[in-house]
């Protein structure tokens, strides 16, 4: 199937009674052209208006920050070893060994 005007498809599907004329399909595009075209000059506007922004100094540029673990691992923070094994990407964390009845409130 190749690319032919929504108007058509509509036709074809019954979603419209009459079939298109040539002089709605082109009214058609040209109006979806013209939206792209303002969406297009809408857009470098707001980039423009951004950079402006950002030399006066009343906005921050997007800073490229490197996040190191991540907040849900069970380690994120904390210092002392888990006693839980870990593991993040790459790398895996075994827990650390404590002596049973040490620390952990486990009745016998």
């Amino acid at each position: 199937i190749g690319d032919f005007p929504a108007e058509w498809e509509a036709w074809i599907r019954k979603k419209r009674e009459d079939p298109p004329t040539i002089e709605e399909i082109l009214t058609n595009e040209n109006y979806r052209e013209e939206m792209k075209q303002k969406v297009k000059d809408v857009s470098e506007k707001d980039k423009l208006l951004q950079a402006k922004e950002y030399e006066e100094g009343l906005v921050a540029e997007p800073s490229h920050t490197q996040v190191k673990g991540h907040a849900s691992a069970p380690y994120y923070g904390k210092k002392e070893p888990s006693q839980d094994p870990t593991s993040t990407a790459n790398t895996f964390q075994p827990g650390a060994w404590m002596p049973p009845g040490s620390g952990s409130s486990q009745n016998k």
